[in-house]
């Protein structure tokens, strides 16, 4: 069997060839930590690269994900389903080796990682669920739940906030499994990080409540494993490898500059380093020697197999929580009867009638769905008595480790990533909350769900200028918009507590993708409906209220803008006019029903259309057309209650009247 050395040389030469190839990529990383990788894979990763989805695997997180040839080249020499013909094609269409690592694209991936920072959050979420799941599910004798996370991270990762944020919450958490590694090479982009970076990074991540292993040589194989032992021997606490490396380690020139950073060797410069590394074969070409001491099949089997004899005697000593692991966890399946409760709850709150703001209702929401879902895990950053996402049955975690809640404080980009990582992990349907302005403090964690297509709710309160005397700081105006362009983004802005338990069940329902759920902090009324308008409902877009004739006026309206519609449509209907009104929950539901539907709902000849939402404008003209008319937003909020705002801004019957005259 090949050295380690050889073993982490070929990972290095796989590395410069493919970024040399592609004319484009991140040959320092790999090259560094490289040795770091050999060690970690080779004698203590946890996994089965015959089936990248085993439940109990341990997760590998590369955080710096430029360096992702890197990890290309770890699943391909461990035995992935990745041929060398897609290391080959590194970054090019369609290939399984992007630019940056990809969740979706490439078997063993468990992240899409690339913003610095993202990584080490999902980590994070990752080692929540491990630990959360562990202490709901194992019992005396029978440890189902049993894995590690390991994130790799660079200078950049710990320059970016949000690795502040995500390590602050896993100190107090105490996630014993979780094990970063820093990759110490005092590199950038722009060069030597000494200019720009000074952090005394141990004691820094010794006050979160780390254990910190400080000045490991990133080089030295035998140092790297007696870290991780130490790491793995640490049950309260994560750990924090500093690793030194030198970036581009094998590159006889370039290696420790910021030259080999961010773009190819050089052909040059790559016969050199092979020639330093001792190094024969062709580009692309591992010796059968390497591959046979990288090859983690059988081994990984093995463990899989071993595995699943535990289960067996777990399952025949506790057959109910058996099933439900294998629901929740294994298949990722809501509860069987999940529908059926659903709808009727639904009916439940069309009938009750209540007229309560919708953040409230989504609470009541909550609890009703909560008591149905075991996996239901919530969470805001510190507003929960704002956003009102604590419900009866809440338990955070901090206290009980088999918990359902977690108190993220004053974090909402942490919340936003960690929400991903235990996503991506399984066994929960996550909701977070903030205001709907501070969704700009978590908008690339948003977004990264939204590219992942992963599952999450995302509880944003306090919708608009209504949020009143907090004034423009705290008063969304652009937000609605920007999450509704986001692609995969389902967005609703629900205007009663039907609307809202609609919404709600959609979000749970739609597992292959997150949910934007906006919230009033305003009283809203509750609004009368047939069965058929309720089912309506969920296509996002449905008629609330419609004219005696023909309808020669449409006003759509989402939200705490529907009752001003309903008034509005009132005087409108006293003057003569015919005049329907469009309740629009979601406008990403409604742009997927059937032609024929949004043209019963919209007709084309009804040209003669008012939007109103307490948002920005600009969205609308899609519905209403270039001569429509639009009561919204185009400037930032003030100071004053809501009540004096709304009017101020023109949500009034008269404004709104006026401009569906002016048609």
């Amino acid at each position: 069997m090949s050295s380690r050395k050889v073993l982490a040389n070929a990972i290095r030469i796989l590395s410069m060839d493919a970024v040399q190839k592609a004319k484009s990529g991140h040959p320092g990383a790999p090259l560094g930590m490289a040795d770091i990788a050999e060690v970690l894979w080779n004698d203590f990763l946890k996994h089965n690269p015959n089936n990248p989805n085993w439940v109990d695997r341990d997760r590998f997180i590369l955080s710096n994900g430029h360096g992702s040839m890197l990890i290309y080249s770890l699943l391909h020499l461990s035995g992935y389903e990745l041929p060398m013909s897609e290391l080959a094609n590194f970054r090019q269409l369609h290939s399984k080796t992007p630019g940056h690592p990809e969740y979706g694209y490439t078997p063993g991936v468990e992240t899409t990682t690339g913003p610095l920072g993202a990584g080490i959050s999902n980590a994070v979420g990752m080692a929540i669920a491990e630990k959360t799941l562990a202490a709901q599910f194992n019992r005396d004798g029978h440890d189902i739940v049993d894995h590690y996370t390991y994130c790799f991270l660079g200078d950049g990762c710990m320059m970016e906030g949000i690795s502040h944020e995500a390590c602050s919450l896993a100190g107090t958490l105490k996630l014993g499994k979780l094990i970063a590694f820093w990759d110490d090479n005092g590199i950038s982009i722009d060069g030597e990080v000494e200019g720009w970076f000074t952090d005394n990074t141990p004691k820094r991540f010794e006050s979160y409540g780390w254990h910190v292993i400080a000045d490991v040589d990133g080089h030295n194989p035998e140092a790297i494993k007696a870290a991780i032992e130490q790491a793995k021997s640490i049950t309260d606490k994560p750990t924090m490898i500093c690793t030194k490396t030198v970036i581009g380690f094998g590159s006889p020139n370039k290696s420790g500059s910021h030259e080999c950073h961010g773009a190819p060797l050089g052909d040059e410069e790559i016969a050199a380093a092979r020639e330093f590394l001792g190094w024969d074969s062709k580009p692309f070409d591992v010796p059968a020697d390497v591959y046979a001491g990288w090859d983690a099949k059988e081994v990984g089997n093995t463990r899989e197999v071993e595995w699943n004899t535990k289960f067996d005697a777990y399952k025949a000593a506790h057959p109910e929580l058996a099933a439900e692991f294998e629901r929740r966890v294994v298949k990722g399946d809501l509860p069987a009867d999940f529908a059926e409760k659903a709808q009727a709850y639904i009916q439940e709150c069309q009938q009750k009638g209540e007229a309560i703001a919708s953040r409230k209702a989504s609470q009541n929401a909550i609890g009703a769905f909560g008591a149905m879902m075991p996996e239901l895990m919530g969470g805001s950053a510190d507003l929960a008595g704002s956003n009102l996402t604590l419900w009866s049955g809440s338990k955070g975690i901090q206290e009980h480790a088999d918990g359902n809640y977690i108190f993220y404080g004053v974090r909402e980009f942490g919340m936003g990533g960690i929400m991903n990582g235990m996503s991506l992990h399984g066994g929960f349907v996550n909701y977070g909350a903030t205001f709907l302005m501070f969704m700009e403090y978590a908008r690339n964690a948003v977004r990264m769900s939204a590219l992942m297509g992963i599952q999450n709710i995302f509880v944003f309160t306090h919708d608009s200028i209504g949020q009143g005397e907090d004034g423009p700081t705290h008063q969304p105006i652009e937000q609605i918009a920007n999450l509704r362009m986001t692609p995969n983004m389902a967005v609703w802005r629900p205007c009663d507590a039907t609307e809202t338990a609609v919404a709600w069940t959609a979000a749970i329902q739609r597992q292959d993708a997150p949910t934007s759920l906006i919230f009033s902090r305003q009283g809203l009324a509750a609004q009368a409906r047939n069965a058929e308008q309720v089912a309506d409902i969920a296509k996002g877009g449905y008629i609330l209220k419609d004219s005696e004739a023909t309808p020669e006026l449409v006003l759509i309206a989402t939200g705490s803008e529907v009752q001003l519609a309903l008034d509005s449509a009132a005087e409108l209907t006293a003057q003569g006019k015919q005049v329907r009104v469009v309740s629009m929950p979601s406008t990403t539901e409604f742009d997927k029903q059937s032609a024929e539907y949004k043209e019963h709902v919209l007709p084309a000849a009804v040209t003669k259309r008012v939007a109103i939402e307490a948002a920005h404008t600009d969205f609308w003209f899609k519905y209403v057309g270039m001569n429509g008319a639009i009561v919204g937003m185009q400037t930032f909020g003030e100071s004053a209650p809501g009540g004096v705002l709304l009017k101020h801004f023109g949500f009034t019957v008269e404004n709104v009247v006026a401009k569906a005259n002016a048609l």
